[in-house]
């Protein structure tokens, strides 16, 4: 029953219809559903929004509230997108919800991303959460997570980049976009640099929004221990979440408890495979792909699959640089540039894994999907 209501979410499609929350809010009012009274903390950006909710998720719960969370994507369970009190809920939560959402047969039906939302809402609501991280898909204002603004205490802004540019139009469309989940007189915490920013400033100046820019000397965003998740990018997602726990009167110790204790799977995250070192990391966007190679060793061997619209090509050639192999794989469709190519990415890591010289690591990364294949196949430690 689980994996059919599994196949029929994965098979609700947004195809090329509008962005926004309409489809949620039309199957909201048909099953009677009441927004729960949870204060979320609304993250929104290209880059680091997981790592923000992580870090959130933990701040919450160090605090001894009621927690909820939604993220995506999944690695490799769609339960993993919806968490209370920092687990997933029981399949059998999930397949009561999906038998529900089928008997509406709606016209205009919300595609997956929109379902797995409405469920979140009504766990949260039914679970009694206090406080929640609500993580955005692409955009901002056309996001269906707009749907729970009532229930917005913050916005963090992590930054903006060129990813989704398609969907847009412009950078500038784009960034006008995140910057629309600014919402009147709440604080907002970002990282934006250039344009972005300052079309940020000019938004929550508009709507009376107090704005936080991330700065390492100003002591709301200190950093009072390291950060638990690997990688110095990671500081300024780090900062951002401790800035928004301070702004929302949570105490030092529970700030502390969320950089030591959040984890991410699949984000510069370090396992064993036949005995060799393996770096998994989801970077899906160039500026993503240039923060991962600044943190890589000297020699290594790359497992790579992007999605070809995901600028694969301007990743592949930043991460390539200084490996000793390349081996291509899924989401990819196809060899590209002259590298072997293995259409099953376990086949692909067995590859470049067998090709290592001694303690050399293995790095995974292009995609969290390809991530998440990797991971569920439970062959690494």
């Amino acid at each position: 029953m689980y994996a059919e209501a599994v196949r029929w979410l994965s098979s609700q499609r947004r195809a090329g219809r509008e962005r926004g929350a309409g489809r949620l809010a039309a199957a909201w009012a048909r099953m009677g559903g009441a927004l729960p009274g949870t204060r979320f903390v609304h993250v929104v950006g290209t880059n680091g929004k997981g790592s923000v909710a992580a870090y959130l998720e933990q701040g919450f719960l160090a605090a001894g509230v009621r927690t909820g969370a939604f993220t995506s994507p999944h690695l490799v369970d769609p339960r993993e997108r919806v968490r209370v009190d920092g687990a997933p809920v029981s399949p059998k939560v999930l397949v009561r919800f999906v038998a529900r959402a089928r008997a509406l047969d709606l016209e205009d039906p919300p595609a997956f991303f929109e379902w797995m939302l409405a469920f979140a809402l009504e766990r949260f609501a039914a679970e009694g959460v206090a406080w929640a991280a609500l993580e955005a898909g692409v955009g901002g204002a056309s996001d269906a997570t707009a749907f729970a603004a009532e229930g917005v205490a913050l916005t963090v802004l992590t930054n903006v980049g060129e990813d989704h540019l398609a969907s847009f139009g412009s950078l500038e469309a784009l960034a006008r976009d995140k910057a629309g989940a600014v919402l009147p007189g709440l604080p907002v915490v970002t990282a934006a640099r250039g344009r972005a920013r300052a079309i940020l400033r000019e938004v929550a100046r508009d709507r009376g929004a107090p704005l936080f820019v991330y700065d390492p000397g100003n002591p709301l965003f200190a950093l009072p221990v390291p950060p638990a998740l690997g990688g110095a990018f990671q500081r300024v997602n780090a900062a951002l979440a401790a800035a928004a726990l301070r702004l929302l009167g949570f105490e030092e110790g529970a700030v502390q408890s969320a950089l030591e204790r959040a984890r991410l799977p699949g984000r510069f995250d370090r396992r064993i495979f036949r005995g060799r070192p393996v770096l998994l990391d989801g970077a899906h966007n160039p500026p993503a792909a240039r923060a991962l190679a600044a943190e890589l060793p000297g020699r290594y061997r790359l497992v790579f699959g992007a999605q070809p619209h995901k600028a694969a090509d301007a990743m592949l050639e930043l991460l390539a640089a200084r490996a000793d192999g390349v081996v291509l794989t899924w989401p990819l469709p196809a060899a590209r540039g002259g590298h072997p190519y293995e259409p099953d990415p376990l086949a692909a890591l067995a590859r470049a894994a067998e090709t290592a010289g001694p303690g050399e690591p293995v790095v995974v990364t292009g995609s969290l999907y390809l991530v998440g294949r990797l991971l569920g196949s439970g062959l690494l430690e």
